[in-house]
């Protein structure tokens, strides 16, 4: 039933994928068929570079400059994307952003940045994107939260808060639209190696490793192919869940 490509003659709309997970997941969606409108706050090499890439596919690509955060350009964005490609299938809200500090530590501006541009960036694209779903009656939502959305975390109240806002809304979204037969899911990963947590002392590496029972970190392609089975078909009956994608991570 699903020999070929899985998501031939679609559309996917995906927020901050100039690099790391979002990058992945763009590229797992194209070798499967799927033509990619791609965001990134503004244009640099690591924006070229994920097009040119996904140019190599064969898929039609296009990439944009766009804040997710603000609400007027997320409904330009929407206009754009579906004038360009004449249809939004999926939506996946990858954009996001940390600015850790101790909560008692931590600026009223550190916290606005962190809600801002990680759960108010998600609610600006549903709100945009669903009523183009909604007149297709059919669509994919798929937004990254984090297992810190779900346990919280030392340094990062304003993140945890955000990634868990977003498990909130996407289970609200689920149930909103799904009798137009439009799908909400979250996928909550735990440590994925990529350019953020490179950049980390090894032996806090090291400790996070220790903490995951498969013993060692994710990679963003882990990832992307969790995006790519709720992008599908595959996962046809699955709305309002929180997918882990973490080694077993306690």
């Amino acid at each position: 039933m699903y020999e070929g490509h899985l998501l031939e003659g679609k559309t996917a709309l995906i927020t901050g994928a100039a690099r790391g997970i979002g990058r992945a997941i763009a590229l797992q969606f194209a070798a499967q068929g799927c033509n990619i409108a791609f965001t990134d706050r503004e244009y640099r090499e690591q924006t070229i570079s994920t097009l040119h890439e996904i140019e190599k596919i064969g898929v039609k690509v296009r990439a944009y400059a766009s804040d997710a955060a603000d609400f007027e350009a997320a409904h330009q964005l929407a206009k754009e994307v579906l004038a360009e490609f004449g249809r939004i299938d999926i939506l996946v809200n990858n954009a996001g952003i940390t600015r850790d500090a101790l909560m008692l530590r931590m600026s009223e501006q550190q916290w606005d940045e962190v809600l801002s541009d990680n759960l108010k960036s998600a609610f600006n694209n549903i709100h945009a994107v669903a009523p183009i779903m909604l007149r297709q009656r059919s669509g994919s939502i798929i937004s990254l939260s984090s297992v810190v959305g779900l346990n919280g975390n030392v340094g990062q109240a304003n993140y945890a808060a955000s990634k868990a806002g977003i498990i909130a809304l996407t289970k609200s979204t689920a149930k909103e639209l799904g009798s137009r037969g439009i799908r909400a899911n979250a996928i909550a990963p735990g440590f994925i190696l990529t350019s953020m947590t490179a950049s980390l002392p090894e032996e806090t590496i090291n400790e996070f490793v220790k903490s995951i029972p498969l013993h060692r970190g994710g990679n963003p392609e882990e990832v992307a192919n969790v995006a790519l089975f709720l992008a599908s078909d595959l996962s046809s009956y699955v709305s309002g869940e929180v997918i882990q994608v973490n080694g077993a991570m306690v």
